[in-house]
């Protein structure tokens, strides 16, 4: 099972504020145990959101609103995406994540990791993903990660 872990942002990261070296050098050792243990398939920090744009769809229409977005606490700062046994096993990850309540890179003392499994085409039933359709993603996937080994 793959399991997506999302850290949460705040004011600090959404001025973008960088992490502190120690913050960094603690984030390169959690990666590398990830690694070292097989699990890790990627892992990324996100730029604020005032770099970034939301597209709304709304009955047929697709506006695009630039950010900076107001909610500091409903953004996602980065992520993890793990192959884990069990959501178990990928929430013993994310308790291992060096982010501590009251890290200077926390402007209101609070961190947060959100932990959520990625669907996967056999999470769908046959009435909403036909064979031909599971096929195809499976097709594109593994596309996808011959596009990612450079091949």
């Amino acid at each position: 099972m793959r399991f997506m872990l999302l850290i949460k942002s705040d004011a600090n990261a959404e001025a973008g504020v960088m992490p502190s070296p120690e913050l960094i050098d603690a984030m390169g050792k959690y990666n590398e145990e990830l690694v070292k243990a097989g699990v890790l398939l990627a892992a990324e920090g996100l730029q604020p959101s005032s770099k970034g744009a939301k597209v709304h769809y709304s009955g047929g229409k697709r506006t695009v609103t630039d950010g900076p977005f107001a909610e500091a606490k409903e953004l996602i700062a980065g992520f993890w995406i793990i192959q884990a046994k069990s959501k178990e096993e990928a929430l013993e990850w994310a308790l291992r994540v060096p982010l501590e309540a009251g890290d200077p890179q926390s402007s209101d003392g609070v961190a947060e990791i959100e932990v959520r499994q990625v669907f996967d085409i056999s999470d769908f039933p046959e009435d909403v993903l036909s064979p031909e359709a599971a096929a195809r993603e499976e097709a594109l996937r593994l596309q996808v990660e011959k596009n990612a080994a450079g091949q």
